[in-house]
């Protein structure tokens, strides 16, 4: 039995964990990839667009080689802060249900590890910081789920010599597709908006601009992909339909959170927004003993909470927590 089971080991669900320790609050963290998988994700060559200072956790310097960290320097700061604090993280541990156990007075986690076993976890409180990078947002059309179609984009060489077609206009497509220009392959970028979204990281836009202006890669703005075929993707563009022979589409369009799991468990989420129910100053949910932490709070609107807000929640979840488990001793 632990006084809390943390579920998600990314830089939110581990500050939790370590606002949780300070307190000396038993508990556990499960994560069902590496610590930090979402990080580990992200395109190899990727800077992050915050400082340094606003990732810590644990009042444990950041050190970078440069301004901004790379996603490296961010994979490493995070085992190290796990590995200094020893903290109670168990990987590559899928939650598959939880339920509340009257018995037990407590809630029943039940999980299942890459071999295929099954562990059963007691815990008076969960924490839900799941994040939102394995949901990505789909297309919906027609050849979607065609192996030449991917929604994640790791690195740039195996498209040299390719025809990609990159959908989306936010920093991921754009750094995307200036990416595979410089290693040889035969861009086009889709994009629905008008223009790029204003929320480029400021040394992209320019040079992603640059190429759209000097036409270095094809592009169609107010255009949405309407079909996907194993060599081409019929587009629909303000002067018409036309066909785009494609040897790879990446959809980088944005992900979301689980929502249907914390709808499984009670919580109430709005139709609109997909926002969770919860008390914005503990950040429980309408659930007895079900709190939310990091991008999971801001529903579908996942460019509304980063790390270096998200963070933020855990002193006040860990307060809310030792409160209550104060009043029952």
């Amino acid at each position: 039995m632990h006084d809390v089971c943390v579920i998600g080991a990314g830089p939110c669900g581990l500050a939790v964990s370590v606002e949780l320790q300070k307190r000396q609050i038993d508990h556990v963290v499960l994560e069902k990839s590496c610590i930090a998988s979402t990080i580990y994700r992200f395109p190899t060559q990727m800077i992050f667009n915050s400082t340094p200072e606003r990732l810590e956790i644990a009042d444990i310097p950041f050190y970078t080689q440069g301004g901004k960290p790379t996603r490296q320097e961010a994979l490493t700061y995070y085992r190290t802060v796990v590995a200094r604090l020893k903290l109670p993280v168990r990987q590559y541990e899928t939650v598959e249900k939880i339920a509340f156990d009257d018995a037990q007075k407590a809630f029943s986690i039940q999980s299942r590890t890459l071999a295929g076993q099954v562990s059963r976890t007691l815990a008076r409180q969960v924490v839900i910081a799941t994040g939102y990078f394995d949901h990505p947002n789909q297309l919906r059309v027609p050849g979607e789920d065609l192996p030449h179609v991917q929604h994640y984009y790791r690195d740039a060489h195996p498209y040299y010599g390719q025809r990609v077609l990159v959908v989306g206009g936010t920093n991921s497509a754009a750094e995307a597709a200036i990416d595979l220009y410089r290693v040889g392959a035969d861009v086009t970028l889709v994009h629905r908006g008008a223009t790029l979204s204003d929320k480029i990281k400021p040394w992209v836009r320019p040079e992603i601009q640059s190429l759209i202006d000097h036409e270095r890669i094809a592009f169609h703005f107010q255009s949405r992909v309407t079909a996907i075929a194993p060599d081409r993707v019929q587009v629909a563009t303000p002067d018409g339909n036309i066909e785009i022979g494609t040897d790879h589409v990446l959809a980088l369009i944005g992900y979301h959170p689980d929502t249907p799991f914390l709808s499984e468990l009670g919580v109430v989420i709005d139709p609109e927004s997909g926002i969770p129910a919860y008390n914005p100053q503990t950040y429980e949910t309408n659930v007895a003993g079900i709190f939310i932490a990091g991008v999971v709070v801001s529903g579908y609107d996942a460019n509304r909470i980063f790390i270096e807000n998200g963070r933020l929640h855990a002193p006040a979840i860990a307060q809310a927590i030792r409160d209550r488990l104060q009043s029952f001793a």
